[in-house]
């Protein structure tokens, strides 16, 4: 008897985290049913030929800011909102996103949500989630609040130790490491710190050193190192699961080592934009080519993020080397964009420098952190990872899709290619039909009007990106199919990674 399927995709490479085996895929009502060599044809069903190419589960950005203003205090506004940022996450690959919804001190966490679920419900093209950045975790918030969202499955929350907006000093860390604990919560952690950022800013200005460069020169990678550790510290001390989110620094790639190899439950993020580009942008605006452009302009605020980019060009390889090795379990776009021709965007950079130096490149300060990408983020780890043999087919999964899944509590609904899971797929092109595709941001579906990588070559990019059993992108027309509403919004579980050890430090222990 065979099983009745709406869509069949066949002679692929199917390419999950553990395994690589060619076989046909059958799905039915948005599920994968069946994976089988030689499915037998049905009347009336639609195929799809794969032409032996890799056939990975689509891919999952949990760490995407999607109309949320950068430098909001500034009057700063994403070049996105919900439409646009998910139709460019779709065209790239990646069929569900985690983005973010902010308390503001003073509110609430279920206002957050509630604000967030106005902006993304019937928006969204794919399937989506919220993370919370918590900016007041007093005691109402983290064990009357967070408990009721986690039983409304948002199951992670995002902490912050700079931005004065948004930072927590080191008590409040662990009051939220201490709820997280509890009600089983994965925690996101930006790592800096903010002291030290202040006091190289202040004096950078006095010096007249504010270009877009010298971002970089406040946020040196120890800034990033230290606050890597002291976060560390005490994740260890509570015994509480965390994630170092966009992860830029040696030092700090080394203290995290240091802790997996303790067995501490420790997991870590890194971003396209820390493997593929360095200081340099931060002169030219992106791409750095030996004898092409003019560096030393205002360009270089399209590529202001923190972490900065770093100046040394081999610790792109420390990155790499870290995405091989297990050192980095996801690795996200951190999608935050603004536009540059936009004086609601990078030009804050020169028009709300109140100083006005004589070099005429405004100041960093006022410039919106963030970079667009959530549409290059999968290409870029496909062509530049898996192409380029710097990792595996199965470890490309892994970081795309698979442990986001995992510690963000979606798997295996999401991240892998298995019966009973959403038929969420990304179809890539054989070896003998690849052919160069130039990264332009006339190609791109995102709000932004710049790409960080315009000019980058990558040797592949998705044929099909196929959400529950439907087309929504077709790469050979580079249209997107899906509707806004398409998307839905995801109830997620827990972590199924490595939690709590009941390793002490003292006589301590939780209540």
């Amino acid at each position: 008897m065979s099983i009745p399927l709406d869509l069949i995709i066949r002679n692929g490479i199917v390419v999950t985290a553990s395994d690589q085996v060619p076989c046909d895929i059958g799905i039915r009502d948005g599920k994968i049913v069946l994976l089988m060599v030689g499915i037998p044809p049905q009347e009336g069903v639609e195929e799809i030929d794969a032409e032996g190419g890799c056939v990975t589960p689509g891919g999952v950005d949990s760490h995407v800011h999607v109309a949320q203003s950068a430098a909001k205090a500034l009057g700063a506004q994403s070049a996105d909102d919900w439409e646009s940022g998910t139709r460019s996450a779709l065209a790239g690959g990646t069929t569900t996103i985690l983005a973010f919804a902010v308390q503001n001190r003073g509110d609430s966490l279920s206002v957050a949500a509630s604000n967030y679920h106005t902006l993304s419900d019937d928006h969204s093209l794919c399937d989506f989630g919220f993370h919370l950045i918590v900016t007041d975790p007093n005691y109402e918030q983290m064990h009357v609040e967070l408990p009721a969202l986690v039983e409304r499955g948002i199951t992670s929350v995002k902490i912050y130790m700079t931005y004065a907006a948004l930072k927590l000093n080191d008590g409040q860390i662990l009051d939220v490491l201490l709820a997280a604990r509890k009600y089983g919560v994965t925690t996101m952690v930006h790592c800096e710190n903010a002291d030290v950022i202040d006091w190289m800013t202040k004096s950078l200005e006095s010096r007249g050193m504010t270009q877009p460069w010298h971002h970089g020169t406040s946020r040196p990678p120890l800034v990033e190192s230290e606050a890597t550790h002291r976060a560390l510290s005490l994740s260890e001390l509570l015994d509480t699961p965390i994630l170092i989110v966009h992860v830029s620094a040696p030092d700090a790639v080394s203290h995290i080592r240091k802790a997996q190899t303790r067995l501490l439950p420790v997991y870590a993020e890194t971003c396209p934009h820390y493997a593929v580009l360095d200081g340099r942008a931060m002169r030219t605006g992106g791409i750095h080519r030996e004898g092409e452009g003019e560096e030393g302009r205002f360009e270089g605020a399209k590529c202001v993020c923190a972490p900065p980019l770093r100046d040394d060009p081999r610790d792109k390889e420390r990155i790499w080397e870290g995405l091989a090795n297990g050192t980095f379990t996801v690795f996200s776009s951190d999608h935050a964009p603004t536009r540059f021709n936009d004086p609601r965007g990078k030009q804050l950079g020169l028009t709300a420098d109140p100083t006005k130096h004589a070099h005429g490149l405004g100041n960093f300060r006022y410039i919106p952190n963030g970079l667009p990408g959530v549409e290059t983020r999968t290409p870029i780890l496909w062509s530049e990872g898996v192409l380029k043999r710097r990792i595996s087919p199965q470890r490309f999964v892994e970081l795309n899709s698979t442990n986001a899944a995992k510690l963000y509590g979606m798997y295996p609904q999401k991240g892998t290619i298995q019966p009973g899971s959403d038929a969420d797929l990304i179809i890539w092109r054989p070896a003998h039909k690849r052919k160069p595709y130039t990264i332009s941001q006339s190609k791109l579906h995102h709000g932004a009007d710049y790409t960080p990588y315009e000019g980058l070559v990558l040797e592949d990019w998705p044929r099909y990106t196929i959400l529950r059993g439907k087309v929504v992108y077709d790469g050979e027309t580079n249209e997107v199919l899906a509707k806004p509403g398409n998307g839905k919004f995801l109830v997620r579980g827990k972590s199924s990674l490595p939690g709590p050890r009941n390793v002490w430090l003292s006589e301590w222990r939780p209540e």
